[in-house]
């Protein structure tokens, strides 16, 4: 049991470690676009927001971009969920890293269809995209009681 208990520990920390690198990549992301494309960090807030096609950054590309990032967050939660409701049904805690990885990867998307727009496109108001991406990932922070409720049968009596 004890043996148990610390592969679960391990498990558990290193989805940790993994949504921690997650994060700080996606924080590497914007310092890259801040040394390549300094000029994108000077608002100009009466920029309009679906783009102004002087550098092909169209409102088509850019509501294709921002559905695309919506949907892929809207993924990486339903995935997940459904990766631990299997884990738990199965009792495997393998499902609940699957789940995860592929909630952080989904997560991820969003931040790179924003950065696609800040280097493509030059597109200012690339950081909406970002910010969604690192939101989800924060959401997705790593929990010890998923490992739990995939690890152990629950007692219904």
């Amino acid at each position: 049991m004890q043996n148990k208990e610390q592969d679960i520990e391990t498990k558990y920390k290193t989805l940790v470690v993994l949504w921690a690198a997650m994060i700080v990549s996606q924080l590497l992301f914007v310092l890259v676009i801040f040394f390549t494309r300094p000029k994108l960090f000077q608002l100009d807030f009466g920029q309009p927001l679906l783009g102004d096609g002087d550098h092909g950054s169209t409102g088509a590309v850019v509501i294709g971009f921002a559905v695309a990032a919506i949907t892929a967050v809207a993924f990486s939660f339903a995935f997940r969920r459904r990766l631990n409701e299997r884990a738990v049904a199965e009792q495997s805690p393998a499902n609940v890293q699957t789940g995860f990885i592929i909630a952080l990867a989904f997560s991820e998307a969003a931040s790179l269809f924003g950065l696609a727009l800040a280097f493509a496109f030059d597109y200012q108001y690339f950081f909406l995209w970002m910010i969604l991406g690192i939101a989800a990932m924060i959401l997705h922070f790593p929990k010890r009681t998923e490992f739990h409720a995939a690890s152990y049968k629950q007692n219904l009596s």
